[in-house]
């Protein structure tokens, strides 16, 4: 019902008041000062946009006048098996004492192609992208990263004295706990797993291990970290492919940003954690760390439970069970925002015209289909691909969609744009929307998942506009029953 007025305040806006204002009652014109369209009309144009949905997931495309057409049905490969696959590498870089950089890295081999990094999202790692590491490894350089403080980018050694009478702190159900002692060890003074942290360490991983400008691709809180390195850093960056990017991080105030407001906080997640927080944290671990709430998390972040995420869920626990992950844990939670915000990140990378590419996952539960919008409307020129079904792992759910459009999107880019997008039959569908049905193989009936590409004439308002102001002129139109 808010759809259906907040559309026809819309109209309003273009044709004047005498259509009647719907939600404000005391503005001239409303359906109190004059009389309304009927409440069956409203109900005839909600009933229209849930038979246009419905019709959308059968696969026709139902337009105003009523006219149908079929989505077309595209084949693209399937992941790589057996000896097709690249074989991928698990190194450690140390970029500073005590600060072990886990990542994995394939197609070493392939020195003529351009580097892409993959940045991992919140409570995963590197493992997360294997899928990944295996098909694109076979043509570019590929790494995938574990930010510290997560992964197997936790600490070798406990960044805490222990307690001075000889007791140590232990957590229920753990034997040995790091982080929790009297006082921070030497190199751990500053150490806050912030997002701050994570740009200065992707900085450094570029420059001393990829060695040249790479292409960025992030989930979740790595597609934040991405837009945020790629913002401040713009001269090492080709360009960035967005995950079901989380929009926000973090909820204290920078210091830099806010000095008085971050005042006000006593601690901002640096080490040892303070006596206040510890019963918090002891409370939140237990239930985080759980491996039944942890199943419960990737049960709704994957819209197809087919999906076989036994490793990832593996991976994820044995890296609960480390020393530091706690302590780890706490710091992530009560690090301060980033100096920049998504939007202003966002801002930057357009005025540096660094190449930006969307793919979201239309089911997500946590980063819905608006934010990717909202992402597309701030920057009209991006391409946004949205993929139903899936959630807010898309690489993961389905890698052969995700490796296709960044193939496709890659190759574009590279050829200076003479190589057309992904789903586009020629670069004239650059400005519009189209949708694909594209079906693979994956060991057993072929799988089938719909993408919608929205060109650069793209906005959810426009869109919603030119789909029901005509149905509403026609229903305004019509004597009230």
């Amino acid at each position: 019902m808010y759809t259906c007025i907040i559309l026809h305040n819309m109209i309003v806006q273009d044709e004047g008041p005498e259509t009647g204002n719907w939600f404000d009652p005391k503005a001239p014109g409303s359906s109190i000062a004059s009389s309304p369209p009927c409440s069956g009309e409203i109900i005839k144009l909600c009933f229209f946009y849930e038979f246009y949905v419905v019709m959308w997931n059968k696969g026709i495309h139902c337009s105003i006048d009523g006219t149908r057409e079929a989505i077309p049905k595209v084949s693209i490969p399937g992941l790589p098996d057996g000896d097709n696959v690249a074989t991928i590498n698990s190194c450690f870089w140390e970029w500073k004492p005590n600060f072990n950089v886990h990542y994995e890295t394939s197609g070493s081999e392939n020195v003529n192609s351009p580097p892409v990094l993959f940045l991992p999202g919140f409570g995963v790692g590197s493992f997360h992208y294997k899928k990944q590491l295996n098909d694109l490894g076979r043509d570019y350089r590929v790494w995938a990263l574990d930010f510290l403080g997560q992964g197997m980018s936790l600490p070798n050694e406990d960044p805490t004295l222990q307690s001075k009478d000889g007791n140590q702190y232990v957590l229920p159900g753990q034997n040995d706990v790091w982080g929790f002692g009297d006082e921070s060890e030497t190199w751990a003074e500053e150490l806050v797993y912030s997002a701050d942290l994570w740009r200065d360490q992707v900085h450094k991983f570029i420059e001393e291990v990829i060695k040249e400008p790479a292409y960025l691709v992030g989930n979740s809180l790595g597609g934040y970290m991405a837009l945020y390195f790629a913002a401040c850093n713009p001269q090492l960056v080709k360009g960035v492919t967005l995950l079901n990017a989380t929009p926000v991080w973090g909820f204290l105030p920078n210091p830099l940003r806010s000095p008085r407001l971050s005042k006000l906080f006593p601690w901002a997640g640096t080490f040892p954690l303070p006596s206040s927080v510890r019963k918090l944290v002891q409370i939140l671990w237990q239930k985080i760390s759980d491996p039944t709430s942890i199943a419960k998390i990737l049960e709704q972040v994957y819209t197809d439970h087919s999906t076989d995420v036994d490793d990832v869920f593996t991976r994820i626990v044995e890296t609960t069970q480390h020393p530091a992950a706690a302590a780890s844990f706490a710091s992530i939670m009560f690090a301060p925002q980033a100096e920049l915000s998504f939007k202003e990140a966002l801002s930057r990378c357009q005025m540096n015209n660094t190449p930006i590419c969307l793919a979201y996952g239309k089911d997500d539960p946590w980063v819905m289909p608006i934010c990717g919008m909202q992402v597309k409307n701030q920057v009209p020129d991006a391409p946004y691909y949205e993929i139903s079904p899936a959630g807010h792992c898309p690489h993961d759910e389905v890698p052969e969609v995700v490796n296709f459009l960044l193939r496709g999107w890659i190759r574009s880019l590279e050829s200076g744009g003479s190589v057309v997008l992904p789903l586009l039959d020629d670069s004239q569908s650059l400005g519009y929307e189209v949708t694909k049905d594209l079906e693979f193989s994956r060991g057993g009936p072929n799988k089938l998942v719909r993408v919608q590409f929205h060109g650069s004439n793209y906005s959810l308002w426009s869109w919603l506009n030119s789909q029901f102001k005509p149905l509403f002129r026609r229903l305004l139109a019509q004597p009230s029953l």
